[in-house]
């Protein structure tokens, strides 16, 4: 049916029709002026004779509106009105409504269903919408075929509990392939030691990937300062080698750096979803501690991996990942500890190289340490695993393949503030 009220005014569709009623034009000239057909023509005569003060050829398109009980629409608005709050506030990365987590959010808080149209037009009716500004498309991402072939590793800064009053670290690693996030915890001071042990909580769990894929942070490359005057006192871009990827290298794991955010494309979008429930959730559950934050992280990145279906892949990220184990389409080497190294605490650790004095003693920060089998007078590598917990660290000595011994130290007095 033509869209007659975008090409003609109710006065000229009233005129052609009442010079037809008078006899004054064919009925086949007035079809092929509006471009209708005379069923069309017919309704429209009928209309006018019928209503001939009010006739009209606009219209307003009416879609049944579903009721809802009145608990349901108070929920939505009481939601909708802490999200207006949570925008308003310039310190938290929040910046538009998620309708889709207000209607999740009624169903395990309320025990209520409503469909998210029906949200977005309750939101609508009390002025909680406005339209997000286009994203530019993401024109350069890594495109992988197997689980294992590539992991997107990176952490973002934000406020993710907004009555912490301070801003945390999310640590993040995903598998390219599946979008399987394969590690997500929150620091409070991101560090050398946290990226290690991300690297050991995965490599432990599912063994070496072909390649990481990090963008050019301090901790994951050393990069030159571009014309800096001391350029020959430093080490130029890649010839010095970071902790970070000294563990990598043990295991002899890739690593591929992105040079645009572009180019990270796959590994922020799941942290667009992640921090925004994050925070949501933070916010209505008044999480001040970083241990509170971390069980609801650990809530929504099962939620993720196990129920949602991505949006690029069309399929839940643990059931591609599993699909393609299955098949046997899967670049993961089993995890072992090869010589020379005995134990994980000599992979993943941070690495110190100390002169060996005539005393068989080394110093590390004004800390001295004897190591009776280390050779004099030559250049040894303390391996060092720092335990939280126990505030204590294990530091285990290296002389080229050689292990000479082990030795628990104070993490206090080891002062590793630098790692």
């Amino acid at each position: 049916m033509k869209q007659l009220h975008k090409k003609f005014t109710d006065y000229q569709i009233k005129e052609l029709i009442t010079r037809y009623l008078k006899k004054k034009i064919a009925r086949k000239y007035i079809q092929e002026i509006l471009g209708i057909k005379k069923t069309r023509f017919f309704a429209l005569v009928k209309q006018l004779k019928d209503d001939p003060e009010n006739f009209s050829i606009s219209y307003s398109r009416r879609i049944p509106t579903r009721k809802i009980s009145k608990d349901i629409e108070r929920n939505i608005v009481k939601e909708l009105k802490i999200e207006k709050d949570l925008i308003k506030n310039k310190e938290v990365p929040i910046k538009y409504y998620n309708y889709s987590y207000i209607k999740d959010l009624l169903e395990q808080k309320y025990s209520q269903k409503v469909s998210l149209p029906t949200t977005i037009d309750r939101a609508k009716r009390n002025n909680f919408y406005f339209l997000r500004l286009k994203r530019k498309a993401h024109d350069r991402e890594v495109i992988t075929n197997y689980p294992g072939e590539l992991i997107q590793h990176d952490s973002s800064h934000h406020q993710f509990a907004p009555y912490a009053g301070s801003k945390w670290y999310l640590i993040t690693s995903i598998d390219d392939y599946s979008r399987l996030i394969l590690y997500a915890v929150l620091v409070e001071r991101e560090s050398t030691w946290e990226h290690i042990l991300a690297l050991e909580d995965v490599l432990l769990k599912y063994g070496f990937p072909l390649a990481y894929y990090v963008d050019s942070h301090s901790i994951f490359r050393f990069v030159q300062g571009r014309d800096s005057f001391w350029r020959n006192h430093y080490q130029l871009t890649d010839k010095a080698n970071p902790q970070w990827k000294q563990v990598l290298d043990d295991c002899r794991v890739k690593v591929t750096y992105g040079l645009s955010p572009q180019a990270k494309g796959k590994i922020e979008r799941p942290y667009r979803w992640i921090q925004d429930r994050l925070v949501r959730t933070c916010y209505r559950e008044n999480i001040r501690v970083v241990k509170e934050d971390q069980l609801i992280l650990n809530h929504l990145t099962q939620k993720y991996n196990y129920r949602i279906v991505h949006s690029t892949t069309g399929e839940i990220p643990y059931i591609r990942f599993q699909r393609a184990i299955r098949e046997k389409r899967f670049l993961f080497r089993e995890f072992t500890i090869s010589p020379p190294f005995k134990s994980t605490k000599d992979i993943f650790c941070l690495r110190v190289d100390r002169m060996v004095d005539s005393y068989r003693k080394v110093s590390i920060n004004n800390l001295e340490l004897k190591v009776p089998s280390a050779p004099l007078h030559e250049r040894i590598q303390l391996r060092i695993s720092p335990d939280k917990e126990s505030v204590l660290s294990e530091v285990r000595f290296w002389h080229r393949d050689e292990f000479l011994g082990n030795q628990i130290v104070k993490n206090s007095d080891l002062n590793l503030v630098q790692f």
